[in-house]
């Protein structure tokens, strides 16, 4: 028996599609290369040199790191988003960073990058304190380690929230600015070896999902707003020797971590500073787009 169409199936019929405009040669946006008349010192300093202000979700031991990195590289200011609880532990480092780095801005805001009008509320305090938004680092994340048959909703929800919603309400809200300002950027997400393949051995189909997700978004931002002189790109890194992963419980997965793992060993957090800094360095990075870099010891060649 014929049924008839719903008025909503025949307007699909009648939609349109918006369609994504793309650089056409070279972008004014684009950073200009070293200059060829200056010192062999000054040409390679510019080459990796950070400039500006970033935003960095996540204040725990990468965080921390990869911010120590973007100021010794030249960043002028940092804005840190991250929550009260961990504010309670990373204070300390912060204020040192302040002390180190006097002559940069360094200011905390707490944000909880699930909620899409805090974090539209938080980057607007930015741009008003720093005047300019030309970097996002999201590192900003959860694991959430159960198995499948077992995980509840709420989990799985709690994970995709923070590690894929979270990223990008941060990277829309930035994005807002970014194009405003007509000064291009780099927007930088933490993606994982888990989004490359399946964790063993602990079950974590959640975090595992989240992940892939980023390298979609990583990619469809890096597609739609490369005519801004926005580069989008993510870094995955492996398994890190951080709180995350400390404790006697854990003695038997850090074993096998390191033994699957062609070097032998897990990562320190300083190891993922070289990726960033080409990443977010305006000339170092001028024509990576979209891209995921792996820093995992060779861990997902098995």
């Amino acid at each position: 028996m014929a049924t008839t169409a719903s008025p909503d199936r025949n307007d699909l019929t009648k939609r349109v599609l918006p369609q994504m405009t793309l650089s056409r040669g070279p972008n004014p946006l684009t950073a200009p290369l070293p200059k060829d008349d200056s010192p062999p010192s000054e040409r390679a300093r510019q080459r990796f040199a950070v400039e500006g202000n970033a935003i960095v979700t996540g204040a725990g031991g990468i965080g921390l790191s990869v911010i120590r990195a973007l100021l010794e590289h030249g960043a002028s200011g940092i804005a840190i988003f991250d929550v009260p609880v961990s504010y309670a532990s990373s204070m300390p480092a912060i204020e040192t960073l302040k002390t180190d780095f006097p002559n940069a801005k360094i200011k905390t805001y707490e944000v909880d990058v699930r909620n899409e009008t805090i974090v539209d509320a938080a980057v607007d305090r930015v741009s008003e304190d720093f005047g300019t938004i030309d970097m996002l680092l999201c590192f900003a994340g959860v694991v959430g380690c159960a198995h499948a048959h077992e995980l509840k909703v709420d989990d799985w929800k709690r994970v995709m929230d923070v590690n894929v919603t979270g990223s990008w309400l941060c990277a829309q809200a930035v994005g807002k600015k970014m194009i405003a300002q007509k000064s291009g950027g780099s927007i930088l997400f933490t993606a994982s070896i888990s989004g490359h393949r399946v964790n063993f051995p602990q079950p974590q189909v959640a975090y595992n999902t989240s992940k892939a997700a980023v390298f979609q978004l990583t990619r469809s931002l890096a597609a739609e707003w490369a005519t801004y002189g926005i580069r989008v790109n993510s870094v995955s890194p492996g398994y890190m020797d951080t709180i995350l992963n400390e404790g006697d419980g854990l003695a038997a997965s850090r074993a096998i971590w390191a033994d699957r793992n062609p070097m032998g060993r897990m990562g320190d957090v300083e190891e993922l500073s070289g990726a960033v800094i080409l990443l977010c360095s305006k000339r170092a990075g001028r024509y990576i787009n979209g891209a995921d870099i792996v820093v995992d010891g060779g861990g997902i060649v098995f």
